[in-house]
C-alpha cells in the first residue's frame, strides 16, 4: 500500500511540474513589430487633432433634463398614509 501511495504521489508531481517546466522553457516571443518613431510634423498633426477633439468635447452641451417619461403624470406630493383597516365582523349567528 506505501508503495502504491509513492507512486501516485510521483505520477502527481510529476502531472503538475511538467507544465510548469513547459512555462519556463518558451522563449520571448514577440509578435508586435516596432513601429518606426513619429516625425516632428506627424507629432505636430496628432496634437493638433488631440487639440480638436478636446475642443469639440468642450462645445457638447450637458444635459440637464430629467430622462423620467412618467415625471409629468407622478404627482409631487408624498404618498398619504393608508387608512387603518378595519376589524372583520362576523355575519349571522353560529348558535342553534
Amino acid at each position: 500500500m506505501r508503495i502504491f501511495g509513492a507512486v501516485l504521489f510521483a505520477a502527481t508531481v510529476a502531472l503538475v511540474a511538467g507544465p510548469a517546466a513547459a512555462q519556463m522553457q518558451t522563449p520571448n516571443i514577440n509578435l508586435l513589430q516596432d513601429a518606426p518613431s513619429k516625425t516632428p510634423e506627424e507629432r505636430e498633426q496628432d496634437a493638433l487633432k488631440d487639440k480638436a477633439y478636446r475642443d469639440s468635447l468642450k462645445k457638447i452641451a450637458d444635459d440637464k433634463a430629467s430622462n423620467d417619461p412618467c415625471g409629468t403624470v407622478r404627482s409631487t406630493d408624498a404618498p398619504k398614509a393608508a387608512a387603518p383597516a378595519k376589524p372583520k365582523t362576523k355575519t349571522g349567528s353560529t348558535s342553534n
